[in-house]
């Protein structure tokens, strides 16, 4: 069994934000590949499903994006599921719009959602980072990442998102490369954005 946790903050105000990319990613997932109905557990919304005969739980957090660990080190311990078996799809400033990377342990890179999971969790579990741009100065990044896509986006959000549910099952397989390929073939890269 895997767990696949999608960042973001709960509530309509931050729906859009580049921030909750990560729960766009996991409802698209949860549309793509026909995953029972969202329903509340552990501080989150939690949906159920499988890909290819590997049983599968979804997360979105609803404590907040800095209090993100403690819902998925609830889900975790409760069914058993080890670190190297949680798949987090969050926001990456340093990736360019549309840009996507996977890693394996690592640090936080100043992400509190990661933070929060690294302190509850450890930092043993594989990070989907998904790009979406930085704003080109440090005091731009709370207004930026708290700030909705814009109708410009659709062009690689879309796109994007749609990539991810589709060869999803590459990356529950274990083909981490096969998956991005995959990605870059089907999904385009913006340009780095103007602030």
């Amino acid at each position: 069994m895997l767990l696949l946790v999608g960042l973001g903050n709960p509530g309509g105000n931050y729906a859009r934000n580049r921030h909750n990319i990560g729960f766009m990613a996991a409802d698209g997932i949860v549309r793509r590949h026909s995953f029972a109905a969202w329903r509340s557990k552990f501080h989150g919304q939690l949906a159920e499903g499988s890909i290819d005969g590997e049983k599968l739980l979804i997360l979105k957090p609803e404590t907040f994006m800095n209090l993100s660990g403690q819902a998925v080190a609830e889900a975790a311990r409760f069914h058993k599921i080890a670190p190297e078996q949680v798949i987090v799809f969050h926001d990456d400033l340093d990736l360019v719009p549309g840009k996507v990377r996977i890693k394996n342990g690592g640090g936080a890179g100043g992400h509190n959602g990661l933070k929060s999971i690294d302190a509850h969790l450890g930092n043993a579990y594989w990070r989907v980072r998904l790009g979406i741009g930085h704003p080109g100065h440090k005091d731009l990044v709370t207004s930026w990442v708290l700030g909705d896509f814009a109708k410009a986006d659709e062009l690689w959000l879309s796109p994007l998102l749609d990539a991810v549910a589709d060869h999803l099952p590459l990356l529950i397989a274990g083909n981490e490369a096969g998956f991005l390929n995959k990605l870059a073939l089907t999904a385009p890269v913006a340009k780095a954005p103007k602030p």
